[in-house]
């Protein structure tokens, strides 16, 4: 299943021409658009892929085994960049370890979940940015939360066009906006520097 938010490079005409894909317009969204294509699958488990992120071989299987265990609501995998920068390297270590940590995890780590589990919570909120932070702190209210070892990779272009630190610092000081009460809205124009 994928899902464009009204794209103008040819996504959903290549994605229409590849078997076994559906392809779905939504209105533009992160959240908007993942809640669009929980509701048009059709399987037991949801797994939430950005499209700049490729799962490691072996990802689904990972999956059934981490929820193989009935305690398990869902989880994540561990990031890496698609980039040998030492620096970047650096971070995704510290991605993954402050994912681990807290239990928080972001899209990047193609977070899954027991679809009857996302429906229970209304699945993503209808936010413009930190969509996946809101919903894994439910998720950890509902039951544990699988940190896969394997390594989803994730494109560093962001990261390496703003500065790797920079883009690191803004990450940090978003996440401890966003708990302080600041609106995702607001966060989002920062962010992006545009309107949602």
């Amino acid at each position: 299943m994928l899902v464009d938010g009204g794209s103008r490079d040819g996504t959903i005409e290549i994605a229409r021409r590849v078997p076994d894909v559906t392809a779905l317009v939504s209105p533009r969204g992160r959240a908007t658009q993942m809640n669009a294509g929980a509701r048009a699958a059709h399987g037991r488990v949801l797994l939430f892929l950005h499209a700049d992120t490729w799962l490691p071989d072996g990802a689904l299987a990972a999956v059934g085994e981490a929820l193989a265990d009935p305690a398990v609501v869902g989880g994540r995998f561990d990031v890496r960049f698609d980039s040998s920068r030492p620096v970047l390297s650096m971070i995704a270590f510290f991605m993954n370890l402050r994912s681990r940590w807290s239990g928080i995890s972001t899209g990047d780590q193609a977070i899954f979940v027991r679809r009857d589990v996302f429906d229970s919570l209304g699945g993503f909120a209808a936010i413009p940015l930190m969509e996946d932070i809101e919903l894994t702190r439910r998720l950890k209210r509902r039951g544990r939360v699988a940190a896969l070892r394997a390594r989803v990779t994730t494109a560093a272009r962001k990261w390496e066009r703003e500065g790797a630190l920079r883009t690191m610092v803004l990450m940090w000081a978003l996440r401890f906006l966003y708990v302080c009460g600041v609106p995702p809205a607001r966060l989002h124009r920062w962010y992006y520097r545009r309107a949602p």
